[in-house]
């Protein structure tokens, strides 16, 4: 959620921010706004709504200076208005936060006691009030910066900038990720690296508690306790931060499109060329494992509840599966033997990052699935297993799921290896299956048209079922969260066991059914399923391979073919039906594919 970035640099900053704060649109936002210091004096602009209209205001209503702070932000606290948007400005102190206050108003009670006035409903301007009045104490900059952040409780990134001090920028960070950039003679924060990729290469993770001093020449890094940090710079690879659309029309349309060759680089990353032994990047042994535990939220959650029947199945593993949101309050008890696998796009969801926490010191291993290598998930893990998706920007996640799957499989492989579960010959034969993955979701894209318009059919629904058995139930709870979350028409996915047992209510002559079934060993029940559905004069989409659909097509709205793929590997591929059937119905309706209402793409508040 919400982006932040600072310049202390040699040239205005103003377009820099700018600039930068629309590489971090993909996190979701509903105002903008940026301050800097020029000759001295703080001065900010905000606006509402998308970043053009933040443009179009320093257009008219120019703001000078080299040195700055920015902020998108997505609404918490307060409406979204001009008068809530960040910057916050208190007197002498500008200050952008991502994250929630959780005492705020235990401060405000305080500095209302001074006579302190509030002209926001937000929590963060909380902060530079307090900031402010730290300073009419006589504490320099730093140090009132320093004195506010011990007073916050919650999660939180900030930065702070002061008026006559254009050569300062003070960061923290407390369960909300920032980055420091390196440049020369020229520094830089943001809330990731793809912000900062345009102006430096060279990046600084502040870790849990820190805070840093910045000005063009220095960094200074303390931790919680107030001690010097030594914090390691990366060089990072441009290449993996790119934010194009390569021709593409969405960001989602491109990473639909990617699945092929992302996929592909995730298996060979875990399967190595010519061998069938799953290879981990760090020591997993599960022959010491008795359970696994495997805690995410949203589209991970249901990449887990899909390794759930790959981890069972193959390797005989007893797996639990939780929503990262509620499983660290029902405080559940961990088993010895058991492992906690923590999934993660992003690696900083703060649902998942806090359930991660909970287990430590209580699970025998904490393993994480995740994106971003440098997050505080995979840092805080005792191996990250990286799924090698590349940067995805649109909000509803494509290639990070089917890239999750994949390592997940693969795990899941690894996992009746050592327990011995499955032969050699089996083994060999889900490699082998693996490797041919990639040209399957080829041929699967190459339905694109077919899919497109089954889409314009439902796009003109107002709720839609989804149902599938076995490792297709999981799918098609992701393929009614896809549709739901970009074209905003109300869906739900089921196992299609459970149809008679309150959804076949639902079921008239309105309700289109996307019924997600390969030739199986559970398809004949699925088409029963599904000939209830008919029966009632609902419209089927049925997504199955050549010879379900010979059998299975008769009254059936419309058809949507894939080629044959092993048993194991079909949710994967059938992700990319689910995935085109909500774009181009999206498409059809109108809505902002890419950055849809209300959501974020990485949730990094509670």
């Amino acid at each position: 959620m919400c982006g932040i970035v600072g310049v202390l640099g040699e040239h205005e900053a103003a377009p820099i921010l700018v600039e930068a704060l629309k590489r971090l649109e993909y996190r979701g936002y509903d105002s903008a706004g940026i301050a800097t210091v020029n000759n001295g004096a703080l001065g900010r602009r905000r606006a509402v709504g998308k970043l053009v209209n933040l443009s179009d205001l320093l257009v008219h209503d120019p703001l000078p200076g080299k040195s700055g702070i920015g902020h998108t932000r997505w609404a918490t606290h307060g409406a979204p208005s001009v008068n809530n948007a960040h910057p916050h400005q208190a007197g002498p102190v500008a200050v952008v936060h991502n994250g929630i206050v959780e005492n705020y108003r235990e401060l405000r009670a305080e500095l209302a006691e001074h006579g302190v006035d509030f002209v926001t409903e937000t929590d963060t301007e909380t902060v530079a009030l307090m900031a402010e009045h730290y300073l009419n104490t006589g504490l320099s900059p730093v140090d009132a910066a320093f004195q506010t952040i011990d007073r916050l409780k919650g999660a939180f990134a900030l930065a702070f900038l002061f008026d006559g001090q254009d050569d300062l920028i003070v960061a923290a960070r407390k369960g909300s990720p920032l980055a420091i950039g390196h440049g020369v003679g020229e520094m830089f924060v943001g809330s990731d690296a793809i912000a900062l990729a345009p102006l430096t290469d060279r990046i600084t993770y502040l870790e849990e508690g820190d805070r840093a001093v910045l000005t063009r020449t220095s960094l200074e890094i303390r931790n919680e306790a107030g001690e010097l940090a030594n914090r390691e710079t990366r060089q990072i690879k441009l290449d993996q931060t790119r934010a194009d659309k390569a021709g593409h029309k969405h960001f989602m349309a491109k990473e639909i499109a990617e699945q092929p060759v992302v996929v592909a680089e995730a298996i060979r990353s875990y399967l190595p060329t010519g061998g069938d032994e799953v290879v981990l990047p760090g020591e997993l042994d599960f022959t010491k494992l008795d359970r696994l535990t495997m805690v995410a939220c949203g589209t991970a959650f249901y990449a887990c509840l899909t390794a759930k029947y790959w981890f069972e199945q193959l390797a005989k593993l007893p797996v639990e599966v939780d929503i990262a949101s509620e499983f660290r309050y029902r405080e559940p008890p961990i088993p010895d033997r058991t492992a906690a696998l923590f999934v993660s796009q992003s690696g900083e969801t703060a649902d998942t990052l806090a359930a991660l926490r909970y287990c430590e010191g209580k699970a025998d291993k904490i393993v994480s699935v995740v994106n971003v290598p440098e997050s505080s998930i995979a840092r805080e893990s005792d191996l990250a297993l990286p799924i090698h998706a590349g940067v995805e920007i649109g909000v509803a996640s494509t290639k990070a799921f089917t890239c999750q799957l994949s390592v997940l499989l693969m795990l899941a492989l690894k996992a009746a290896a050592d327990r011995g579960t499955l032969s050699d010959e089996e083994l060999a034969d889900h490699a082998a299956a693996l490797r041919g993955l990639p040209t399957a979701l080829g041929t699967a894209l190459d339905q694109n048209r077919a899919i497109k318009k089954s889409a314009q059919r439902l796009s003109e629904a107002r709720d839609v079922l989804f149902l599938g058995r076995g490792l297709m139930y999981p799918l098609a709870m992701e393929g009614a969260l896809k549709l739901k979350e970009i074209s905003y028409i109300h869906a739900e996915g089921y196992a299609s066991g459970e149809l008679k047992h309150g959804p076949i209510a639902l079921i008239d002559k309105h309700m289109p059914v996307v019924v997600m079934a390969p030739r199986d060993t559970v398809f004949d029940k699925t088409v029963s399923n599904m000939q209830e559905v008919m029966a009632r004069k609902g419209k089927v989409i049925l997504v199955s391979d050549d010879d379900g659909i010979a059998e299975a097509k008769d009254g059936v709205w419309s058809t949507i073919r894939m080629p044959h793929i092993h048993p194991s590997l079909a949710p994967i591929l059938y992700s990319v039906p689910a995935q085109l059937l909500a774009y181009h119905t999206a498409v059809a309706k109108g809505t902002d594919v890419d950055q849809p209402r209300n959501l974020a793409k990485s949730v990094t508040v509670e």
